[in-house]
């Protein structure tokens, strides 16, 4: 809203440093501090009120170190996350750009699932919350709605090189002169290879001519499973004090970093990645995304003040899956949330080790003490703060690794 004001004031009224806020460095700046601010300020005010509403977590029994002194720690904490990242938005970003629209729509529809769960949970006494079914229904929802619109959307382009490139400087300033054009794409990037770059729809080529208008029958059904993996993902991860937040906010500065380049030309040519307009604004809502985490780190260290429950894990994980969708990097994401993989990975792995053997044998057998992985360190006695630690470094090793991705290949 305020950037409307501002650019009214700028470009009517010709008020003096008015124009600062066209740029996108500017209002992301704005919007961290805004949102580190609001989560760890406000933060405080929603746990106290979290706490008088005995919105406490209900700890089961699994034999975990100190597991029991988390009973009562208030629970719903994605409240907090969701809260000090739309304010922010709602001032600082174009309302009207169509990446911040679906990333809006992801965070309120995600963080409705994720209430809903939680509610039924601890006010309904229901330890299972919401049944699997309807959040896979609400997860496929939210992919059918980000699929549609990025392959129908005309808003939402991609910039092609027709080969005719020039860099020349002058006196003053670089110019880039470049011979493109815009146009609708399901074109992705692939990691590692030298010619990166690969388009859905060639999946349909065997289908013959015209395959090209079909191809959202293969790129909307990747976007669900996109969402439905990560979100479920980053939800598995929320198992100790700041393991989600940590890792999460890890992966989202580098997905701050790819949407900046990927949205502005200059940067774009320099390193030879696609070029996607308009989606540079993306990095106002990661700026507060990003701050909004950090600030709810503060309450959720060990020993955790707050957990984020479902209405915080999920929405994170659907942010995430979404962004690195709208930028064209959704096949970093085994990369760049390795520890959302891996943690999802131990759960396969156990429940279907564990099946197989009992059918085999007549009784079930485990490859890790516990799952998720997490929960396997702990009960070889590790305690949870070094896990998280760990877990951190890990994430930031695996982010330096992605973002080296913009050059290696």
């Amino acid at each position: 809203m305020l950037y409307y004001l501002f650019q009214y004031l700028d470009k009517v009224m010709d008020v003096p440093g008015t124009g600062v806020f066209q740029y996108i460095t500017f209002r992301s700046s704005l919007a961290l501090m805004l949102s580190l601010l609001l989560s760890t300020i406000y933060g405080k005010r929603i746990i106290g009120f979290l706490s008088r509403q005995q919105v406490g977590e209900t700890v089961r029994e699994l034999g975990l170190a100190g597991q029991n002194e988390k009973a009562g720690t208030p629970t719903m904490g994605g409240i907090i996350i969701i809260f000090a990242t739309l304010v922010p938005v709602m001032l600082f970003a174009k309302l009207h750009n169509i990446y911040i629209v679906l990333l809006i729509v992801t965070t309120l529809w995600m963080g409705t699932i994720g209430f809903i769960d939680d509610y039924i949970k601890i006010f309904k006494k229901d330890k299972q919350g919401l049944k699997g079914i309807f959040k896979v229904f609400g997860q496929v929802g939210l992919g059918l709605i980000v699929g549609s619109v990025l392959y129908f959307s005309p808003a939402v382009t991609v910039r092609t090189d027709t080969g005719n490139s020039d860099v020349f400087k002058n006196t003053t300033e670089t110019v880039i002169k470049q011979a493109s054009v815009e146009e609708k794409s399901t074109v992705t990037t692939i990691p590692f290879f030298k010619n990166n770059e690969f388009d859905y729809a060639e999946l349909l080529a065997w289908t013959g001519k015209g395959y090209e208008k079909w191809a959202w029958l293969v790129f909307i059904p990747i976007v669900i499973f996109i969402i439905t993996a990560v979100s479920n993902g980053a939800n598995l991860t929320d198992g100790i004090d700041g393991l989600a937040a940590g890792t999460s906010a890890v992966s989202v500065f580098a997905l701050a970093i790819f949407t900046f380049v990927s949205g502005n030309i200059i940067f774009s040519n320099y390193l030879n990645i696609m070029y996607i307009p308009n989606s540079g604004e993306m990095t106002v809502f990661i700026a507060s995304f990003l701050g909004a985490l950090i600030g709810f780190l503060w309450y959720n260290s060990y020993p955790a003040s707050v957990f984020m429950g479902d209405t915080g894990s999920l929405t994170i994980g659907g942010i995430i899956a979404v962004l690195a969708i709208a930028v064209r990097k959704e096949m970093l994401i085994p990369l760049l949330c390795g520890i959302f993989l891996v943690e999802n990975f131990s759960v396969v792995l156990q429940v279907s080790y564990f099946k197989y053997t009992k059918k085999r044998f007549g009784e079930g057998r485990r490859i890790f003490l516990m799952s998720p992985l997490h929960h396997h360190y702990q009960k070889k006695g590790y305690h949870e703060s070094k896990i998280v630690t760990r877990f951190w470094v890990v994430a930031i090793m695996l982010a330096i690794l992605s973002i080296v991705t913009l050059k290696l290949r």
